[in-house]
């Protein structure tokens, strides 16, 4: 088993956002990062996936990373782009393809989901899954924003109870790419029943980034089999945070529960 991480070109990569791919057995993972985020929130899990032997991919999402300024012309078809790539390139090396996802990267896990009903599984750590409707004025709201011009607001990154732990996040919020991200993530959220894959989905009920309502929508509408854990002592990026050893070692007896081993 073997790191490329460090193979990848990082010129214009912050440090500690670069991408990671490990090299192993025929279980692929594909881990993806939340908005304004990058791959330093979920190097720990896909770590833990390559320990326990599987092949993983951890990309860096278009615009993410780098600096603020490259993420404002991005918006959904951006990511679901890239990640859609990432999971072919994977399927195309492994005889299974597990996806996980935290916050936005939920979001775009459920995506996947849909797109591809072989999945053999999903893991959801805070996931956005707006129910239907509920974003409506929000999203109003953000555009009438950009419609004045606006590009930035307060950032939502590093929301961590761990004091010694923070997510290298963007400061501030690109709203023009949230409202790409709110409408599309609903689209997806309205057919979250067509999704029949066994779901692990882990949720903080102290967040303050995606509502706890989020994941009992989710878990009342989801189409297949799923599994609930409570991260009591975490916030939204649970990854990084208190409960992280437990989301670690329940993601990956998840994925051994539907492969064996």
């Amino acid at each position: 088993m073997t790191d490329s991480s460090e193979d990848t070109p990082t010129a214009e990569i912050l440090p500690g956002a670069e991408p990671m791919s490990i090299s192993g057995d025929s279980t692929g993972v594909l881990v993806v990062h939340g908005f304004t985020g990058n791959p330093q929130s979920m190097r720990g899990l896909a770590q833990a996936f390559g320990d326990a032997g599987f092949t993983v991919e951890l990309p860096l999402l278009p615009g993410h990373g780098t600096e603020l300024a490259d993420m404002l012309d991005t918006d959904w078809s951006d990511w679901s782009g890239a990640v859609d790539e990432a999971y072919a390139d994977l399927a195309a090396r492994t005889d299974k393809v597990f996806v996980a996802g935290l916050s936005m990267g939920g979001t775009l896990t459920l995506w996947l989901a849909q797109q591809h009903p072989e999945t053999a599984g999903i893991v959801l750590v805070n996931p956005a899954c707006l129910p239907p409707g509920s974003s409506a004025e929000l999203v109003a709201g953000l555009q009438s924003m950009v419609d004045a011009g606006e590009t930035l607001m307060d950032g939502i990154g590093s929301d961590v109870a761990d004091p010694d732990q923070s997510e290298l996040a963007y400061g501030q919020t690109p709203i023009a790419p949230l409202v790409s991200l709110l409408t599309n993530g609903e689209e997806v959220a309205k057919e979250i029943g067509s999704i029949e894959c066994p779901a692990l989905l882990l949720t903080a009920p102290q967040d303050h980034v995606v509502a706890p309502e989020q994941g009992d929508y989710l878990a009342e509408h989801y189409g297949g089999t799923i599994e609930r854990v409570s991260l009591d002592r975490s916030y939204h990026v649970a990854t990084i945070d208190y409960d992280k050893e437990l989301i670690f070692e329940r993601s990956v007896e998840f994925v051994r529960s539907i492969v064996g081993g």
